[in-house]
């Protein structure tokens, strides 16, 4: 008899979750869809855009891949004609801690322009993260108002997305005001044996407060 192949190393296993990362990023950048009763009022004054700085939450985490032509394209079908948003342009992309993709990763996609109503847009945008196939929602959202948010609110949950028999705990996190709107997926070296019960939203709320923060510039 042949000896067993030994395990694949930590490495090859940690690109198939971030493969799944890639699938469920696609599921939650465009989970929004523009739809239900239609909010009173117009358009906001478009004032703030969004960068995709080089590092990120205080140079920890370092730009991979830029990703924001082709979540663009996306993004911008999705808004097409709607009533609530008027999109300006899109920030998305790729980032590992110290640029070490081997140590885990973020994955930030933020949207710009005009948007009417801030929380039904996010609370919309969080349902979708739970809507695709093999995904699901598995702590269900809730609301953040870390120190400095000046009224801002992070909506954060958990999610599972099972693929090629491997299940990964991804924790998102987003907020949505009148100019900007953005979702960070975290997936960490752990991301296969995590209990979603024991992540750390308020950290993750925190994190992504910040990352608004470094991301938002005025026009």
């Amino acid at each position: 008899m042949p000896p067993m192949a030994p395990p694949p190393p930590p490495k090859r296993r940690l690109g198939l979750v971030f493969g799944i990362l890639g699938g469920f990023l696609a599921v939650s950048a465009v989970g929004y869809s523009m739809h239900g009763l239609k909010p009173a009022g117009g358009f906001p004054e478009a004032k703030y855009r969004l960068s995709l700085p080089k590092t990120l939450v205080d140079n920890r985490y370092e730009l991979m891949r830029d990703i924001s032509d082709s979540e663009g394209k996306a993004l911008e079908d999705e808004a097409a004609g709607s009533w609530d948003a008027k999109l300006g342009g899109v920030a998305a992309g790729h980032y590992s801690p110290g640029g070490d993709e081997a140590k885990g990763t973020l994955v930030v996609t933020g949207v710009y322009g005009r948007f009417k109503d801030p929380d039904w847009t996010r609370n919309d945008m969080m349902k979708g993260g739970g809507e695709g196939a093999d995904t699901e929602v598995v702590v269900a959202p809730e609301d953040f108002q870390p120190a400095g948010s000046d009224g801002i609110t992070i909506t954060c949950e958990v999610s599972t997305r099972t693929e090629s028999g491997v299940k990964v705990t991804l924790p998102i996190c987003g907020w949505v005001d009148a100019n900007t709107l953005g979702s960070v997926v975290e997936a960490t070296t752990t991301a296969t044996t995590d209990d979603p019960s024991d992540v750390d939203l308020d950290k993750l709320a925190a994190t992504t407060l910040q990352i608004r923060s470094e991301m938002r510039k005025p026009i």
